[in-house]
């Protein structure tokens, strides 16, 4: 078989960034696509990153289409707390080098699914938001998703609140309509990404490329590591949306488990928290998704410095 055919919607984000790296530079996935949301930053600001970012990759034949500005609830909750203002604060960008199309990023989804030989696999890296408009508003197009896989939730604690992982805080109604739609789901959470660390051995694998790709990949963990320091008190930051790519390159990167899974959408407290029934508690509800358990770190590591290192010498 070919490459699989992906598309990544993302809210870039310095880890979304290294997904993107990722994507581009591997041979065992064809990026049909990116879409953006509200997250990290606002949507016009993920939109200007993921634009630049494929600029600096030399992928300007990528299509980016600009996507929802809220939640499904029309609240904009942002993450510039970790990403800092414009979302991917540190190293200069080149200025984007092709214009995003015309159409929104929902109707961009429903068009490269719908134009694919073979069944599409959509990575969601932010809040969820335009993969449940896109089925909320085209469940035609079900057959043609070969899976969802997202960075979000969690096994254990949450980081925008005690409970809850900033992107299921951000619209868990979207997650709620994915979760249900019947599609095959899965859940890349924290109990999985804080296994990716940026160790100072891997930041420094980065630096030392002989390209720019690298050196502005390991300056964005100096940026994303300081902000994970301040507020979680990390020694080294997590790496969390390229493990959704990585997972879909090689299979045994991570290991997976199958569960039924929910998103709180009431709770006081605990609005946005993922409920995850590892040992059947619930015996009347089915297994939903597969949930992301161990992450091989160092065969995690290799493909993203393997993937930044053919993207760099390669522009």
């Amino acid at each position: 078989m070919g490459a699989r055919p992906i598309v990544v919607d993302c809210d870039p984000g310095h880890d979304d960034a290294v997904a993107l790296l990722l994507a581009v530079g591997s041979d065992e996935v064809d990026l049909q696509a990116v879409t953006t949301t509200f997250g990290n930053c606002s949507v016009d600001d993920a939109t200007r990153n993921a634009v630049q970012i494929l600029t600096l990759a030399g992928a300007t034949g990528v299509p980016v289409a600009q996507g929802a500005a809220g939640g499904l609830d029309g609240v904009s909750t942002l993450g510039n707390y970790v990403h800092g203002a414009s979302g991917l604060d540190g190293p200069a960008m080149p200025e984007p080098g092709f214009e995003v199309v015309a159409e929104g990023a929902v109707e961009l989804l429903r068009r490269v699914i719908e134009s694919s030989d073979e069944p599409v696999t959509i990575a969601a890296t932010g809040p969820i938001t335009n993969v449940a408009q896109l089925l909320l508003d085209h469940p035609e197009v079900s057959d043609g998703v070969r899976e969802v896989i997202f960075m979000g939730g969690s096994t254990e604690r949450g980081n925008h609140t005690p409970t809850a992982e900033f992107n299921t805080y951000a619209d868990p109604e979207a997650l709620d309509v994915v979760l249900r739609s019947g599609l095959p789901v899965r859940m890349v959470g924290l109990n999985l990404t804080h296994q990716a660390l940026a160790t100072p051995e891997v930041v420094t694998r980065m630096a030392a490329m002989e390209h720019t790709v690298g050196r502005t990949c390991a300056a964005w963990m100096g940026f994303f590591g300081a902000s994970y320091n301040r507020v979680w008190e990390f020694a080294a930051p997590p790496v969390h949306d390229p493990c959704t790519i990585a997972a879909l390159i090689d299979s045994d990167v991570i290991e997976w488990r199958e569960a039924f899974v929910a998103v709180e959408l009431q709770g006081t407290w605990t609005r946005g928290t993922t409920v995850v029934d590892l040992h059947h508690r619930y015996p009347d509800e089915r297994p939903n998704a597969q949930v992301a358990m161990t992450l091989d770190a160092a065969r995690y590591w290799d493909l993203v410095i393997e993937a930044v290192d053919r993207v760099g010498r390669s522009t």
